[in-house]
């Protein structure tokens, strides 16, 4: 004889309806909300994709111009080239680790 005083639940069930995605389909969408043709995307969705399109095509800020990195990189290897310099060859390292107590 088996007692109850607690109802335990069901499990809950899973419906999973598989729909059908035709990527070319899609990107043809993308392509005609880009360029303003009647197409079956909301108007914001055609918004959003003609914005990006647009803000896409004159934003260079992303790529690095060569000459800049040139440049970046000579400004680290001089801070490299002159912190090697300051350790090996002064005394400077070593009159800060005298002032801190490090050495004697």
């Amino acid at each position: 004889m088996a007692l109850f005083f607690f109802k335990t639940p069901r499990p809950k069930s899973f419906s999973y309806k598989p729909r059908y995605f035709d990527e070319k389909r899609d990107e043809l969408e993308k392509r005609r909300a880009v360029m303003g043709i009647e197409n079956e995307l909301s108007h914001n969705e055609g918004l959003k994709l003609r914005m990006s399109n647009r803000w896409g095509k004159y934003n260079t800020s992303n790529e690095k111009s060569v000459l800049s990195k040139v440049v970046t990189y000579m400004v680290y290897a001089t801070f490299i080239g002159l912190s090697i310099y300051f350790i090996l060859f002064t005394d400077i390292i070593e009159n800060m680790l005298k002032a801190f107590g490090v050495t004697n």
